[in-house]
């Protein structure tokens, strides 16, 4: 069995697990009393590079990285994410860590609240301000969410590094094709219920956004109500919620070799944002959205009220993929079989804000 890192960011410091030979083993908390809200794991080096984004309410957000798989960190000695004076903004938290493919080595995108990309080319340990995307005309006119106004997700195209896309809170999608010089709007389809124009050009609560492994024109999205699928990478969207018992929920990822996989952790409303049914279970489609059958083998039976948030489901890159998701009552599960059978690996710990794995040599 492929040895796996796992790396769980709660409300009160980061856990990073270990399977090796089919036992989980845990140390941490890491960054103790920090909430641990991005974690990337950028496996472009020899050693995979562990980067967390930290939110201590006495030092404030920083960035750490560690270059031994989380048992030592380093911090630079300036902040690695800052504003430049003439936004008049400062760092609340850094929502994203998303090192760029080979394409663009040493890249990796830190997606912010109040809502920005910055870009690192020292493999996050500076970075600066995407000014195109925060001087965005439309900007004037976003407006938070319910967790706040932040860019938190990042997707970066394996065959063009200048193609970037990003996801706003409550703003939207928006892509570069050039590297991050323009971007637009690609939102055509996705529906704003909350709005008085319900399909707007930009404005939508988009939760999260996912690239399929094989098609890579293909992006999956999950919604504020509605899940959706685009097959032009983006430039519009296409609902396939249809056959889920809540198209309400936060993360949506996709499987990390096979085509038309994805998967989401249906809640029950955003006025309710419970598991749907008070059913821990995820949902998998095989066919991109045209069904979804329900994965529960092994999860938790009766009523359940662990809530997975955005960045809280994740897959690996081993074959066939591990899935993991933690939820809110600091339980963690993962699967070694695609989703089909899962276990419980950790309980107990603190509000489960995000979780990143990675097949390790």
């Amino acid at each position: 069995m492929t040895d796996v890192l796992l790396a769980v960011g709660t409300r009160k410091g980061l856990f990073v697990g270990r399977r090796g030979g089919g036992d989980w083993q845990f140390d941490g908390p890491h960054f103790n009393a920090q909430a641990i809200y991005s974690v990337g794991i950028d496996t472009r080096r020899e050693t995979p590079r562990l980067l967390a984004g930290g939110d201590s309410s006495h030092w404030g957000p920083s960035v750490f990285h560690s270059d031994d798989l989380g048992a030592t960190w380093q911090e630079p000695t300036q902040p690695a994410v800052k504003f430049p004076r003439d936004t008049g903004a400062s760092l609340e938290r850094v929502w994203q860590l998303h090192p760029a493919g080979p394409a663009a080595p040493g890249v990796v995108y830190a997606g912010t609240e109040p809502g920005a990309l910055f870009r690192s080319e020292d493999g996050g340990e500076t970075f600066e301000l995407v000014r195109p995307l925060w001087d965005h005309p439309t900007r004037e006119k976003w407006m938070p969410g319910g967790g706040g106004l932040a860019v938190h997700s990042v997707i970066t195209d394996p065959r063009d590094a200048d193609a970037v896309t990003v996801a706003v809170s409550a703003a939207g999608v928006f892509r570069s094709l050039d590297g991050g010089a323009s971007w637009a709007p690609s939102n055509t389809g996705v529906q704003a219920t909350f709005l008085p124009d319900p399909y707007p050009v930009f404005g939508q609560c988009v939760h999260k956004i996912a690239q399929d492994a094989v098609n890579l024109d293909r992006l999956y999205l999950q919604n504020h109500w509605g899940v959706y699928r685009s097959d032009d990478t983006g430039a519009s969207w296409t609902s396939i919620g249809e056959g889920l018992p809540s198209d309400f929920g936060f993360p949506v990822v996709a499987h990390p070799r096979r085509p038309d996989v994805a998967y989401v952790f249906p809640l029950n409303a955003d006025e309710d944002r419970v598991p749907a049914g008070r059913r821990c279970r995820v949902y998998r489609t095989d066919d991109a959205g045209a069904t979804w059958q329900e994965l529960g083998a092994g999860l938790p039976e009766g009523a359940h009220y662990g809530t997975v948030l955005r960045d809280a489901l994740c897959v690996d890159d081993s074959d066939p993929a591990g899935v993991y998701f933690g939820n809110r009552n600091g339980e963690v599960f993962a699967s070694a079989d695609d989703g089909d059978r899962w276990r419980q690996i950790a309980s107990h710990l603190p509000d489960v804000l995000c979780v990143r794995a990675a097949a390790i040599v």
